[in-house]
């Protein structure tokens, strides 16, 4: 019997939902693992003894899970912790918190499985600095970059930009979410309150289109997103009614450069954003190792929830 596939994340998130359904259709055996419901809803027990390799089991909506048992996950959108309500002050939920964190992390090393993606791979594929350095070392063109909350540093590098600078932010939630803007005249008076916290300033690619490259595994999945006149021209997600997206097809040198930044990075899946240049130079911007990717497949076709299935199941056996 194949074991059970989990997936993290929770009932709101569409693209789960997507792919849970492709797992249906193929007779898996598919959990939704909602983070969100520890340890307030959900019952977690871990079990070593001398004689016996160790035993998991979570407890949430009338089922037992058996968690040694799991060949294959998919960290999807893991959510915070939620504690429960009658505890005491911050302190005390600080501290539960802080508890179950320490005893969902150590199951996931546990956990004798294969992941799209490996939690810590994801972690630090998230980190932006590391990207850049990644990407040029593979081959692949870079805007020059200056990271900082020093105002002086700011301040130099806006100086030698010979054009436009665009300046975007670290991370991003749905509930705090920042487009890319480019820096204004009167934005630049304020540079003071980079102070405050590192900001991403970086020379402005001018482009002829945007692309999306999403990558499961070996499968190299490119879209080109094109704005119409006047669309916002700094980041497409801001106009998304106003773009054109077509299957676009990536010259065989940069798509070797993408598989070899994932290898790196040490992803299965990842969402690449690039952006062809007049001159047709294919320009490296970031990756999300979560990123979305239904925008695209509704448009395109490409088969990408049914490639990180099929990923899935072929793990869980």
């Amino acid at each position: 019997m194949p074991s059970p596939i989990l997936v993290i994340s929770h009932t709101h998130d569409i693209h789960a939902i997507e792919v849970l359904g492709h797992l249906a259709r193929r007779g898996a055996d598919a959990v939704l693992f909602d983070t969100g419901r520890l340890p307030r809803e959900t019952r977690l027990t871990i079990a070593h003894d001398p004689l016996h390799d160790w035993r998991g089991a979570a407890q949430f909506d009338g089922r037992t899970l058996d968690m040694a048992a799991i060949r294959a996950v998919w960290w999807r959108r893991p959510q915070p912790f939620a504690v429960h309500a009658e505890l005491g002050g911050p302190a005390d939920q600080g501290f539960a918190v802080a508890e179950t964190h320490a005893a969902v992390s150590g199951l996931w090393s546990l956990l004798d499985a294969r992941w799209i993606n490996d939690p810590d791979a994801d972690d630090r594929a998230a980190r932006k600095a590391w990207q850049l350095k990644l990407a040029r070392q593979t081959g692949l063109r870079i805007p020059r970059t200056c990271m900082t909350n020093d105002p002086d540093a700011a301040r130099a590098f806006i100086a030698a930009e010979p054009g436009r600078v665009i300046y975007k932010a670290f991370s991003a939630t749905e509930q705090l979410w920042r487009e890319t803007r480019v820096l204004n005249a009167d934005e630049a008076v304020g540079l003071d309150a980079v102070r405050y916290a590192p900001v991403i300033f970086q020379e402005f690619i001018a482009g002829t289109c945007d692309l999306r490259v999403t990558i499961v595994g070996s499968q190299v999945f490119a879209a080109s997103i094109t704005a119409s006149a006047g669309a916002y021209e700094y980041d497409f997600r801001v106009s998304m009614g106003d773009v054109a997206i077509a299957a676009h097809d990536l010259p065989a040198p940069i798509e070797r450069a993408l598989l070899a930044l994932m290898a790196a990075l040490g992803l299965v899946y990842g969402a690449i954003d690039l952006r062809l240049t007049p001159g047709g130079d294919y320009v490296f911007l970031e990756i999300n190792p979560a990123g979305q990717w239904l925008f695209v497949e509704h448009v395109t076709g490409q088969p990408i929830g049914a490639a990180i299935a099929d990923v899935l199941v072929g793990w869980a056996v």
